[in-house]
């Protein structure tokens, strides 16, 4: 019996995985049913009360820290302190408070190397001060049918609160995963009133059990390491995006993550068996290497969301591999001190493609070293950068996403001249391809600088390229596939085969 294959037991189980996500998400829209009058809880809501939302703010005595207070209390006509203190007494006062102000650095401006040097002084000398959040959410939920009392989910039950007569009040939520780094607002001493702006909405009995989940995620997430910025760009997708968009954004994201995986594995299998370089463009990989490292750089650079910059990592790893497959490089270490050791072509055909790949890259080098060269020194007088480990990162990856496409064309000029692209990895190209339209979507959802943003549709022209050359070609069966078999073989061994029976 043959055992199923890697890629099989992988699509399985994103499909089980997948089934199993949309039935649990699905699962929270749908409240518990209550059948016995006797076993049920019902809601304070259902009686008409009039109420009326009481909001403050208060610092603490120790560091100032500023805390949000939302009372939903029972309607007044006057307020004074006593029908203050009673409302806020009340037992079917519903409460829920949270921290508004965060003391951190001021995130970094940037400026213009050349023109702004006092500035660059000042930004080393920044100290941390108080942030406060100019935009907060807030939930009441609105849910009034009864509930089972042994049957009420526990996430739900913890945060539910009841009158003297034993009826459910109403949730007062806040909403945290509204309230972005990009809200925060520092506060000096010159201030003398701050404004914020206040979002209210009623939240259903679904929703607020899965934003509660989102928000024990993002805790766990900080316990694991991961910083505010990434939790933030998390707290983006969620909260700035439909619910139905949410969830073909996590079928995407899951996608993403099983083609991710798929053309991993097929370019591992194709390279790490390849004992040539025949039709393959070695400047090519060379520089997908330097630009991928250039690429990782970037992104931990702009503090990108690890959505994106893991990926990237695992893609440099593997491209640097395949550098040293290409020109045959090996490691020996000779007395404690390691020596590397660089290969030779094997053959004519060999050396043929690299004939074809220095004389495409000849050409190429008159056009894109001026590019970028001159795109580097227009951005040091022209626009604004953070230091000048910034600008330098920033003008080579700016090579890379607008010029860098350019580098690709070797290896189409090769398959050009050997009119032929059966040397290529074709599956780890379409499964690359299909991320290559997903990273479209996710362009779109996810934070990311615009150039890498743009780089994606770039990407998108040149595959198209790709397929139309393989249309274009007829199949070379002398060439070997990335299993080491040619259309030769197959065809001989299909033959025997027949006049076995």
């Amino acid at each position: 019996m043959q055992l199923p294959s890697l890629t099989v037991v992988a699509s399985g189980i994103f499909i089980a995985y997948i089934a199993h996500s949309v039935w649990t998400i699905g699962s929270l829209y749908f409240p518990p049913k209550c059948a016995e009058k006797k076993n049920c809880v019902f809601p304070y809501l259902k009686n008409q009360h009039s109420l009326q939302m009481l909001l403050f703010v208060t610092p603490t005595e120790r560091n100032g820290t500023l805390f949000f207070h939302a009372f939903l209390a029972k309607k007044s006509q006057q307020w004074n302190s006593d029908e203050w203190t009673q409302a806020l007494q009340d037992p079917t006062t519903s409460y829920a408070a949270t921290v508004i102000s965060v003391y951190q650095t001021p995130v970094q401006e940037s400026f213009n190397l050349i023109r702004d040097k006092e500035y660059l002084e000042k930004e080393k000398k920044e100290k941390p001060v108080t942030h406060i959040y100019s935009k907060l959410v807030l939930n009441i939920l609105d849910h009034k049918d009864s509930l089972p009392k042994k049957e009420i989910p526990p996430d739900i039950a913890q945060v539910l609160s009841y009158s003297p007569k034993g009826e459910y009040l109403p949730v007062v939520y806040i909403d945290l995963l509204g309230c972005r780094l990009a809200d925060l607002v520092p506060v000096n001493q010159t201030m003398k009133d701050f404004p914020v702006e206040l979002v209210y909405s009623p939240i259903s009995f679904g929703k607020l059990r899965l934003w509660m989940q989102f928000s024990a995620a993002m805790h766990t997430l900080r316990q694991m390491g991961f910083t505010e910025k990434d939790i933030d760009e998390l707290k983006g997708i969620f909260a700035d995006t439909n619910i139905v968009l949410l969830c073909v954004t996590f079928i995407v994201a899951a996608l993403h993550m099983l083609f991710d995986f798929l053309a991993f594995k097929n370019d591992i299998y194709f390279w790490r068996d390849r004992e040539n370089m025949v039709g393959l463009s070695s400047r090519t990989l060379l520089w997908r290497a330097f630009s991928q490292f250039v690429i990782f750089l970037y992104l931990v650079d702009e503090n990108t969301s690890l959505l994106v910059v893991i990926p990237a990592a695992i893609g440099t790893l593997i491209e640097v591999w395949k550098v040293t497959k290409a020109y045959r490089i090996t490691l020996e270490w000779i007395n404690g001190v390691p020596r590397l050791n660089f290969g030779q072509s094997a053959n004519q055909e060999e050396a043929e493609t690299e004939q074809y790949d220095s004389l495409s890259m000849k050409y190429l080098s008159y056009v894109l070293y001026p590019l970028c060269v001159g795109g580097a020194i227009y951005s040091l007088f022209y626009t604004s950068h953070r230091s000048w480990y910034s600008w330098g990162l920033q003008s080579m990856v700016n090579g890379v996403y607008a010029f860098g496409f350019l580098f690709m064309l070797p290896q189409l000029f090769v398959n050009y001249k050997l009119k032929s692209v059966a040397h290529l990895p074709w599956r780890a190209f379409m499964y690359k391809a299909f991320n290559t339209f997903i990273d479209d979507i996710f362009a779109f959802i996810i934070t990311m600088p615009t150039a890498h943003r743009v780089a994606c549709f770039r990407d998108d022209a040149v595959f198209l390229i790709y397929l139309y050359q393989r249309w274009l070609y007829p199949v070379d069966k002398k060439r070997m596939n990335e299993f080491g078999a040619t259309g030769e073989e197959n065809q001989q061994i299909t033959e025997e085969d027949k006049k076995d029976k």
